[in-house]
């Protein structure tokens, strides 16, 4: 392999972990029902679960739902944190798919 191909890849490497921290630190909030609200960060960590005061629990139904809000809301920031990674990571795999002919 020559110099400048080796330099390539090395920024190569060095954009794709910034692009990784990037996604890491940056936080996705979605909500479910209009009374949950999540915010997760890009490693899928739960950072705030936020229930709108008015919401009220009259029976075991309410506290179900509520629960179904909170999973519903974080599948959506999940699926967030997934869509932008693929967005973002997508040009680097099909770089490193065609150099796999080089090795």
């Amino acid at each position: 392999m020559n110099q400048s191909l080796m330099k390539k890849i090395k920024q190569m490497q060095q954009e794709m972990l910034e692009t990784q921290q990037e996604i890491e630190q940056t936080e996705f909030t979605e909500s479910a029902g209009g009374v949950v609200t999540v915010t997760i960060n890009g490693m899928k960590h739960l950072l705030r679960v936020e229930i709108d005061g008015n919401f009220t629990i009259e029976g075991p139904e309410d506290v179900e739902m509520l629960g179904d809000m909170i999973v519903a809301a974080c599948n959506q920031a999940y699926r967030q944190v997934e869509k932008l990674t693929e967005e973002k990571m997508s040009k680097y795999q099909a770089l490193l798919g065609g150099m796999g002919s080089l090795f």
